[in-house]
């Protein structure tokens, strides 16, 4: 079981949770391959005058951007995370990656400098997402992307969890333990999102979506990845929810 430094408090609470190395700092793959094939499509090749720039803010140990990046020929991608931890994982697999926040003082990206953004897996971490998504609409150029993917508080297995009064997949009520649902791992979820809430929380941020779409939860037992995969068909019931959005 993962767990925080003891009696955390605040945000330099969180601070410490996320700069422990047993805290998971990637995600699945299946989820990695279905965003990046969603932005190669999205930006096509690379133009004779060079890629685009594609930030991967919360890059984490590196592991979404480099599953990527062979989808991305011609593109760069810049790492961005404000874990030393996690930068110093991410720096062996990726070519560019600096140290940077969504709050306090903002990325260190000038403004309109990114053609897409990757935010795979940390709006449910954080503790003031509007601003969150004000700073991501800052550095994006006008019309830039934004792929955005986030747990599905209503997942098929957790609509059935609920029924029977157990605490949802993707929940956590205490940055040291599990409580109440099942599960071992203690990752810092703060938000949780139903597809109808994210699209309107993104929509009212300042972006139009594009496409939503659903991918499997690589956490789901062995038994019933089939019927995991199966749901994806409607991003509603999907495990983890896939948001294709452009800045307005």
């Amino acid at each position: 079981m993962t767990t925080a430094p003891e009696k955390p408090t605040g945000t330099r609470g969180l601070r410490d949770f996320y700069e422990n190395p047993a805290v998971p700092v990637a995600s699945g793959t299946p989820r990695s391959l279905r965003q990046a094939r969603l932005l190669a499509a999205a930006l096509g090749p690379a133009g004779p005058g060079g890629g685009r720039v594609i930030v991967d803010i919360g890059c984490g140990d590196g592991t979404a951007a480099a599953t990527a990046a062979p989808l991305l020929p011609g593109h760069r991608i810049v790492g961005v995370d404000w874990s030393q931890d996690a930068l110093a994982r991410a720096r062996t697999r990726l070519p560019y990656s600096v140290r940077g926040e969504l709050t306090d003082g903002g990325l260190p990206l000038r403004t309109g400098a990114a053609d897409a953004v990757l935010f795979s897996e940390v709006v449910e971490h954080l503790v003031d997402p509007d601003a969150a998504l004000d700073e991501i609409r800052r550095v994006l150029r006008p019309g830039g992307h934004l792929m955005l993917s986030t747990p599905n508080l209503a997942a098929w297995y957790n609509r059935a969890l609920l029924a029977a009064g157990i605490q949802p997949v993707f929940s956590e009520v205490s940055l040291r333990a599990i409580h109440g649902r099942p599960g071992r791992e203690v990752v810092g979820h703060l938000r949780l999102y139903t597809a109808r809430a994210l699209r309107e929380f993104v929509t009212a941020a300042g972006f139009e979506v594009v496409r939503l779409t659903g991918a499997p939860f690589h956490g789901v037992p062995r038994p019933l990845r089939a019927l995991d995969r199966l749901a994806c068909v409607r991003p509603s019931l999907a495990s983890i929810l896939l948001l294709h959005a452009r800045r307005t």
